[in-house]
C-alpha cells in the first residue's frame, strides 16, 4: 500500500513539474513592451550600418615623412538607410575631415564603400551614398517628430564603441532642447532621451514604438564621455527637410535677408553702443532684398570716424530676434523666395518692411 502511495505521489510530482514547464511559455511570459522592442529591433537592425571614416596618413621613416600615404580609420559611427538608392543618414561630426567611408551591415559580412554626398554642419547631418547597393536593402520608415510626446518609448540602435547592432531603450525625456551644435549654431527643437547613447552611436536612428525613426542620435551630456542618461537626437522633421536638398544640390540652400550682423559686444566695447534687445545690422548687400526694402546698416562719419547705429531688427514675422541663433533658426524654417515681415527700429522709430528671402551664397 505504501509503495502504491509513493508511486502515486511521484507520478503526481512529475506531472505537475511537466505541466508547470508546459504552462510557462517564455514567449507568452514576455511583457508587451519587450515584444515590441524585439520586433522593432528585428525589423530595423539590418537597415542600421556601422560607418568607418577613412583619411590619408603620410608614412614616416625615422625622422622623415615620405611622399607616400596610407588610408587609416579616423573614426567610427552609425548611420541608417534612407532610400533604395543607397543613401545613408549620419552625423556631420562622424564624417568630418574624412575622404572615404566603409559601410558594414549587420546581415552582410562584406564591407561596402561609400562617398560623401553633402553635409549640413549647422544641424550635424550628413548624407553618404553607397557605391554598390545591396539588392536586399530596406530603408527605415520615418515618423513625425512634431507628434512625439514626453514619456513615450525611445529605442536607439547603433554601434557604441564599435559594437555593431546594439539596441538600448528608454523614453523621450524632454523636447525642444536648444543644444550648441558642432556647426557653431544652436540646434533647436532637439529631442532628449535617457536611452543609452555612447560614442559610436552618433548618426544612428532613434525609433518610436511604431518602428518609425523620430530622430538622429547626435550627442550626450556626460563628464566621463559615456552615457549618463542624457542624450540628444536631431528631430526627424529637420532631417526630412534638409536631406532631399543635400541629395539634389549637395548642400542645403539657406534663405537669408542679404545682411551682415553686427556683434553687440563689439558695438558696446569699441563704440559705446549698448543694446539690450534686437539684432543690429552691420551692412546690407548692395542690390540685395534688404537694401531694396529700405533697411540700413551702420554708418561712419568720415571726418570724426564716429560710428552711427543703423537699423536694429526686433522681429521677423512676429518672432523675436535678439541674437544670431534666433535669426538663423527662424529663417531656417523658410524657403528661398519666401517673403517675411521685418519689424525694426531706426533711432526711436519702429518701422516694418517686407523682405523677399534670397539664397545665402557659401
Amino acid at each position: 500500500m505504501r509503495t502504491k502511495i509513493g508511486h502515486f505521489f511521484l507520478t503526481f510530482l512529475l506531472l505537475a513539474s511537466f505541466n508547470t514547464h508546459a504552462l510557462f511559455d517564455e514567449g507568452q511570459a514576455r511583457l508587451e513592451s519587450e515584444k515590441n522592442t524585439i520586433s522593432i529591433f528585428k525589423d530595423s537592425v539590418n537597415s542600421v550600418v556601422n560607418i568607418s571614416s577613412l583619411g590619408k596618413l603620410r608614412a614616416r621613416r625615422g625622422f622623415f615623412f615620405s611622399s607616400s600615404t596610407r588610408e587609416v580609420v579616423k573614426g567610427e559611427g552609425s548611420g541608417w538607410i534612407w532610400d533604395k538608392n543607397g543613401h545613408i543618414i549620419t552625423n556631420y561630426h562622424v564624417v568630418e575631415g574624412a575622404d572615404n567611408f566603409l559601410i558594414r551591415f549587420n546581415n552582410n559580412k562584406k564591407e561596402y564603400k561609400a562617398t560623401l554626398v553633402g553635409t549640413e554642419p549647422a544641424k550635424d547631418i550628413a548624407v553618404l551614398k553607397l557605391l554598390e547597393v545591396p539588392r536586399d536593402i530596406t530603408p527605415l520608415k520615418t515618423g513625425d517628430s512634431n507628434n512625439v510626446q514626453v514619456g513615450q518609448k525611445a529605442i536607439a540602435i547603433g554601434s557604441p564603441f564599435g559594437l555593431d547592432a546594439t539596441v538600448t531603450t528608454g523614453i523621450i525625456s524632454a523636447k525642444q532642447r536648444g543644444i550648441q551644435g558642432i556647426g557653431g549654431v544652436e540646434i533647436r527643437g532637439m529631442l532628449q532621451t535617457d536611452s543609452s547613447i555612447n560614442p559610436g552611436n552618433s548618426g544612428g536612428p532613434l525609433i518610436d514604438s511604431s518602428g518609425n525613426v523620430i530622430g538622429v542620435n547626435t550627442m550626450i551630456f556626460s563628464s566621463s564621455g559615456s552615457s549618463a542618461g542624457v542624450g540628444f537626437a536631431v528631430p526627424i522633421n529637420i532631417v526630412k527637410k534638409i536631406v532631399p536638398q543635400i541629395i539634389k544640390f549637395g548642400m542645403v540652400k539657406r534663405p537669408g535677408l542679404g545682411i551682415a550682423i553686427a556683434e553687440k559686444r563689439e558695438l558696446a566695447y569699441f563704440y559705446g553702443i549698448d543694446l539690450e534687445k534686437g539684432l543690429p545690422i552691420q551692412s546690407v548687400r548692395p542690390g540685395g532684398p534688404s537694401e531694396k526694402a529700405g533697411l540700413k546698416g551702420l554708418s561712419q562719419n568720415p571726418r570724426t570716424r564716429e560710428v552711427k547705429l543703423g537699423d536694429v531688427i526686433l522681429k521677423v514675422d512676429g518672432k523675436e530676434i535678439n541674437d544670431f541663433d534666433d535669426i538663423f533658426n527662424i529663417l531656417y524654417e523658410y524657403k528661398v523666395g519666401d517673403i517675411v515681415e521685418v519689424l525694426y527700429r531706426r533711432g526711436s522709430a519702429l518701422k516694418k518692411a517686407k523682405v523677399k528671402l534670397e539664397e545665402i551664397k557659401r
